[in-house]
């Protein structure tokens, strides 16, 4: 066996950041920005007024100043006229600022009477002007890369970015294993089980930003293995669940090794998802998840999550660890690292009783892998841990 750090450094040597494509700016939403992008456009592109008022010289901005108003200044509609001395524009927020005002005095502190206005005993001390640039200007950059939030799509269209060069969603094959198994809806026999874990999976690449495709499950046998793996071609990752082990009907590694596959690693020193295999076949990364269900999804925050990372083009990273404060304590561990599924409340991280690698229910209550080192010792309520959230 190998080390959870060790297996996932091979994991990272099979993958390799995917080529770019321009998307529209529209379609972008959670892409990740391949190269910097530059404005071909000043934001705001003139002077603009921040607020509802008169645009005025500051020089007439006198506490008690009379003023001519000589015209209108409102969005998408500026005031051609230049403001002289002793006079005022009626303005609106996000107008340009006209020639000669170099300050707006907000409405409320602003008397109007017809075409004249009397300004405040106080006058608002702010100018209440954006200048031409403030935001950015043509030229500045966007850096790469960056998984794209809403407010990077929104600077980038005031940037005039109609499209964006990203990076290639991953396609990730899933395909499930064994006779045990149907689809869920199916009507299963006396002896087998619901296909759970491929769903679970295609949910966690998907929001990793990659695309899952669920293949037809593959029956224990190799002619049935060969062709549904057959079905993944195209895929860059393909994720086999189940069959991984070393029993009489797990038969996945022979027939990915007929197939040519060459196998990186076999088995990691961790708790759950100790049956963990990975290598290439053909083009394509390969990774062997555990059968169990709380196995196959804890590798998949270990292994594939980070793995679909470094393809997005955003490096080499474990997945990000937080530390916490334990409410309740812990015996010792064994020999392997353990992902312990923990409840996460006001006190701190409260590990649940049973740790059985099937047991789904106490997974999607968990909230938080309590990362346990291999041969690390009792630990007492209050002491603080490294975890996963989940």
């Amino acid at each position: 066996m190998i080390t959870v750090e060790e297996a996932l450094a091979r994991v990272f040597a099979l993958v390799a950041p995917l080529d770019t494509e321009e998307v529209a700016l529209a379609e972008a939403a959670g892409r990740v920005l391949a190269r910097p992008v530059t404005a071909t456009r000043t934001q705001p592109p003139f002077a603009a007024s921040a607020m509802d008022g008169y645009a005025v010289r500051a020089a007439d901005a006198a506490p008690g100043a009379r003023l001519s108003v000589v015209g209108t200044a409102a969005a998408g509609h500026g005031f051609a006229g230049i403001i002289g001395p002793g006079q005022a524009a009626r303005i609106f927020t996000g107008a340009p600022l006209p020639e000669g005002a170099d300050r707006v005095v907000i409405q409320e502190n602003v008397q109007a009477e017809g075409a004249t206005i009397t300004l405040g005993g106080t006058a608002d001390a702010p100018s209440n002007v954006r200048a031409a640039g403030s935001d950015f200007e043509v030229g500045e950059s966007v850096a790469a890369p960056r998984r794209l939030r809403a407010a990077d799509l929104a600077l980038m269209a005031a940037m005039n970015l109609p499209t964006l060069p990203v990076t290639r969603k991953p396609e990730v094959a899933l395909i499930a294993t064994g006779d045990e198994l149907v689809m869920p809806g199916e009507a299963p026999g006396p002896d087998q089980i619901i296909a759970s874990n491929a769903f679970g999976l295609k949910a966690m690449v998907e929001a990793a930003g990659g695309t899952a495709r669920i293949l037809p499950i593959a029956r224990d046998t190799m002619a049935s293995l060969k062709t549904v793996f057959g079905l993944a071609e195209g895929a860059d990752l393909v994720v086999t669940i189940g069959g991984a082990s070393v029993g009489d009907h797990d038969l996945v590694a022979q027939a990915a090794a007929e197939l040519g596959m060459e196998q990186a690693f076999y088995k990691v020193a961790m708790r759950p998802g100790k049956p963990l295999m990975a290598g290439r076949l053909g083009t394509a990364a390969m990774i062997g998840l555990p059968g169990n269900p709380v196995s196959a999804l804890v590798c998949g925050h270990i292994f594939l999550i980070p793995a679909i990372r470094k393809m997005l083009g955003l490096g080499e990273a474990p997945a990000p660890r937080r530390e916490g404060v334990l409410a309740a304590d812990v015996a010792a561990n064994g020999p392997r690292e353990h992902y312990v599924r923990a409840r996460l409340t006001e006190a701190g991280l409260v590990p649940f009783d049973s740790q059985d690698s099937a047991l789904l229910s106490i997974l999607s209550e968990a909230r938080a892998l309590v990362i346990r080192p291999p041969g690390d010792g009792p630990r007492r309520a209050g002491e603080r841990v490294q975890y996963l959230p989940l």
